[in-house]
């Protein structure tokens, strides 16, 4: 992409702010361009040393250039290696989870190693225990975002919370590092310290999660559409929405990078020598994302902490809700949706009315476009955990499924590996050629598009693994009692492949698409808790899915895939219903002005 400069600004017109009720009003610091082209150029703009001398599009040239992203700033793959080194201790260790629960001991082993044709165990508790054991995890991980993601905001800032966050994370890899030791593995002792070690771990993760996500994407600074003329004369249109997709894009390849060395190192570290180096290996890379992080300090775009603007907006939505409250749910829902619900509260329309702003209403207009964005992006995420149910099945009963088929000498968690080397080989050409030739035929593949297509290949993935289900329990020697019996069908486990690649292609429409959703739509002083808000869906997803732990056993295998593509089916339809005027809307939303808030402290 060419590098775009910013030419020099004159000046400056700086306005007095003026007071009502105490509390002041924010005015913007604005030029005005006069500029004689046919549509007439949007050339207002708030100076900010980032879009300062940039030439803005016209309406007829926003519906008829074609859109580019920009360069991304080096800043971002710092971070995004930190994310890659944290990742693959988390996916390195997480790996090795469902052997270590389910599968018991092999006899005279005291390191869990299975050896080329044993199966790896420690615990032995069984794949029901397994499965409730990390849907827990899994619950705990991505609840605790919203903890890290409100301190982050308000009180230390995202930066100063993931360095506390690797520090919490340290402890809780040293805690399963001995829950595997030799001399504990063994011993009652050992489900303890693993136990205490998942909730230190998911701790720490979680505040992490919440904060590096929006951290990386912050890096870059614009967020308005701009035109450029490209080496071959071609006026083009630079989105930032397209920009922060891809910063996302390569952001997921960094995180499946790390995880796909981590896991394919881990199943054979754990096969072959034993739990307690799979366990501290990884251990061994984390340390590498303090040092990345240290040496990158100063190169750093950071988002100061802004007090508490969770409890403003709270605020904001409980004074648009007076008086449409009612006894009828259909005209409260009428109500609470209807077109003024907000532009009833914005400060400028309180004071026009003769009324007297609230002391809390320390905000512009602008801030309450902003509120009312978010709340539609989180009210699309609310859809999010149906699909993480499907993923879900990658790291439990899809990994249980090959242990019943013939693995050729294969650790039988190795394949669940395909599912980031899918994403590795895929991303790039969805970002290089897939989408930039959909824009070049003047397709619009927003991102709510996306997200539904997503919803659609992860039910087209269950359908897979419950087809291949079915034929295990035709082939095997114990039929539909297949997890129980040493014996193995003689179904080669790769054609396993089809549902790993499935669910990786629904990751790049669904989920990395909701990553980039959450910090496009976010006010900038609520990303973190907005982005907590998109992760907190896989913690609601992990419990929903304890509810189908019954069906993660034979013979109701074939049921559990079967039930999940039902369910992903119909809530990737219903999704699109809901949001297709809303998809309208894309452009609108993402070149909202930025608002400005004075929060409590």
């Amino acid at each position: 992409m060419a590098t775009i400069q910013h030419d020099s600004v004159a000046s400056i017109v700086a306005g007095e702010a003026e007071k009502h009720n105490i509390q002041p009003d924010i005015e913007k610091k604005r030029s005005f361009v006069e500029d004689a082209s046919p549509g007439g150029r949007d050339t207002e703009h708030e100076l900010d040393g980032i879009h300062d001398g940039l030439e803005f599009p016209t309406e007829h040239e926003r519906e008829t250039l074609r859109r580019v992203p920009d360069s991304i700033p080096w800043n971002a793959y710092l971070i995004a290696f930190v994310e890659l080194a944290e990742r693959f201790s988390f996916y390195g260790c997480s790996v090795v989870f469902t052997n270590f629960i389910q599968q018991p001991l092999p006899d005279g082993s005291h390191t869990g190693a299975g050896g080329k044709d044993g199966q790896s165990g420690a615990l032995g508790l069984g794949q029901r225990a397994s499965t409730g054991l990390l849907l827990f995890y899994q619950f705990w991980g991505y609840v605790v975002p919203l903890f890290g993601a409100w301190i982050a905001d308000a009180r230390l800032g995202r930066f100063n919370i993931i360095c506390i966050a690797l520090g919490v994370t340290l402890i809780g890899h040293i805690l399963l590092i001995i829950s595997a030791v030799p001399s504990v593995i063994g011993q009652s002792g050992a489900i303890g310290a693993f136990s205490v070690a998942l909730i230190v771990m998911g701790l720490g993760t979680g505040m992490f999660k919440a904060n590096i996500s929006p951290l990386v994407a912050e890096q870059y600074r614009r967020t308005k559409l701009f035109v450029i003329t490209t080496k071959g004369g071609e006026r083009v249109i630079v989105d930032p929405g397209l920009t922060i997709a891809s910063v996302y894009m390569y952001f997921y390849l960094f995180t499946n990078t790390g995880a796909l060395i981590g896991q394919i190192a881990m199943t054979y570290a754990e096969k072959f020598i034993g739990f307690w180096f799979a366990f501290t290996l990884p251990t061994i890379v984390f340390l590498l994302c303090p040092a990345v992080l240290y040496i990158g300090r100063n190169r750093y775009i950071r988002s100061p902490p802004t007090g508490s603007v969770l409890a403003t907006a709270l605020r904001l939505w409980k004074y648009a809700a007076r008086g449409r409250w009612s006894w009828n749910p259909g005209t409260t829902w009428r109500q609470m949706t209807a077109d003024d619900f907000w532009e009833n509260v914005k400060p400028s329309k309180i004071t026009s009315n003769g009324g007297s702003k609230p002391l809390w209403m320390t905000f512009d207009d602008q801030w309450v476009d902003e509120v009312r964005r978010g709340l539609k992006a989180c009210a699309v995420f609310l859809w999010y955990p149906i699909y993480w149910l499907t993923y879900n099945q990658l790291n439990s009963n899809l990994t249980s499924q090959a242990a019943t088929m013939s693995t050729h000498g294969l650790p039988n968690d190795l394949l669940s590996n395909l599912d980031p080397l899918a994403l590795i080989i895929f991303i790039p050409i969805c970002d290089k050629i897939i989408y930039p030739g959909l824009r070049r035929m003047g397709m619009n593949f927003s991102a709510l598009k996306k997200i539904t297509a997503g919803f659609a290949t992860g039910a087209a993935a269950m359908v897979w693994a419950a087809v291949v289900q079915s034929y295990i329990y035709k082939t095997h020697p114990c039929h539909e009692m297949a997890s129980s019996c040493k014996e193995v069908s003689p179904l080669n486990v790769w054609i396993q492949t089809g549902a790993y690649i499935l669910v990786a292609i629904s990751e790049i429409l669904a989920s990395i698409t909701g990553f980039e959703y959450a910090f496009t739509k976010a006010p900038k002083n609520m990303r973190s808790l907005v982005m907590a808000v998109f992760l907190f869906m896989s913690a609601i997803s992990s419990a929903l899915g304890e509810a189908f732990v019954s069906l993660s056993a034979d013979p109701l295998l074939v049921w559990n895939y079967g039930v999940m593509a039902v369910l992903a089916a119909v809530t990737g339809a219903v999704l699109w219903f809901s949001v297709r005027d809303l998809d309208a809307k894309e452009d609108e939303l993402n070149n909202l002005q930025e608002g400005h808030l004075i929060a409590d402290t």
